[in-house]
């Protein structure tokens, strides 16, 4: 390998709502004894699924699988109702990490139809959060997933939504976003669009650099769909190399002169770290920011409650009150990295 130059991407790795998932999770093992159930994958990241599997979490696919009063973590990229009663019914402790993005999708898809819409939602079939959302409302939505989809739709009547799988490329959202305001001139659309901010920046910064690269490399798992739009956007850039990697050990050994560098939102840095040390440029690795991103997203609030009951009861006992609780500052102090980091912790 003889790579010259590498362009990093940033923003690039965790956005808010992985980090809100990956902290509200390692709280919950800190919390109760093994085993933590966490339905779904907590973010769609495998290094991430083994850590959290050290600590005793185990991943189901059924809420059904998980033991009456057992606690449980729904995942990031949101639950279907019905998954959210069937958990509350068992007498488990619920946290739901769905990302606060999502919900709102969740919440308009609600409203549209409540309100009469024949909703068409922007998604991939299968994926945790189309799933999740169009079991919303699953007798008023339609899935499209290209522009033919809506051919198939032929005279549907209306009135109609648009809404969207938060984790899409922004050339996929706009080709179909497009097409369907020109078939449907009156088709009811947010006032801004349903992607996730940190999606748009991750392929925006990446837009900017491999034009110029000889290789791009994409940090993330198979099924992380914002890693694949990454490797899409890439593509589309006019990069003719564009390599999708889990980590250090699956880089080509015969890359050479600039390597664009990015990963996608649920990828740790440590990862990055490692692929940059075995990349070794030999003119050293320039930092392409796009923007800067400061978005904190808070516990979910069913964990704060059970975090505020515990400093409280420290409290009540040790007889030395601290000065606030747990105001959402101890959750502030460190980061889904320094979490990753523990992977050598152990009761």
């Amino acid at each position: 390998m003889s790579v010259d130059r590498v362009v990093l991407a940033a923003p690039r790795g965790f956005c808010a709502g992985v980090e809100k998932a990956i902290k509200a999770l390692d709280w919950m093992t800190r919390v109760f004894a093994p085993p933590v159930y966490c339905y779904h994958e907590i973010v769609h990241n495998q290094f991430v699924v083994d850590h959290f599997r050290s600590l005793g979490v185990t991943f189901v696919d059924d809420v059904a699988e998980v033991p009456p009063g057992a606690p449980v973590m729904l995942s990031a990229h949101g639950s279907a109702p019905s998954v959210i009663e069937a958990a509350r019914r068992s007498g488990a402790t619920v946290v739901d990490a769905v990302c606060p993005l999502v919900t709102k999708v969740h919440h308009e898809l609600k409203v549209r139809a409540r309100k009469g819409y024949t909703v068409l939602y922007v998604g991939h079939e299968g994926h945790e959060e189309a799933v999740g959302t169009m079991a919303v409302a699953p007798a008023s939505v339609h899935l499209v997933q290209t522009v033919e989809d809506l051919d198939a739709l032929g005279a549907i009547q209306g009135p109609l939504a648009l809404l969207s799988q938060t984790t899409l490329s922004l050339d996929e959202w706009h080709d179909i976003r497009d097409d369907a305001a020109q078939r449907f001139p009156d088709i009811w659309m947010p006032n801004r669009s349903d992607l996730c901010f940190a999606t748009t920046n991750r392929q925006a910064a990446l837009r900017a650099i491999a034009g110029r690269a000889d290789a791009v490399i994409v940090i993330g798992s198979a099924n992380s769909s914002n890693t694949v739009a990454l490797t899409e956007v890439a593509r589309a850039a006019g990069c003719e190399r564009v390599l999708r990697i889990n980590g250090a050990h699956d880089l080509p050994d015969d890359l050479t002169g600039t390597v664009a560098v990015t990963a996608g939102a649920s990828a740790p840095e440590s990862i990055v770290n490692d692929v940059l040390d075995v990349l070794d440029p030999r003119d050293g690795v320039e930092v392409h920011a796009e923007t800067v991103e400061d978005e904190y997203f808070p516990p979910p609030p069913e964990l704060r409650e059970i975090l505020r009951t515990l400093v409280a009861l420290v409290d009540l006992i040790t007889l030395t009150p601290t000065t606030s609780g747990f105001d959402g500052e101890v959750d502030r102090a460190f980061t889904a990295a320094q979490v990753l980091l523990t992977s050598t912790r152990r009761r």
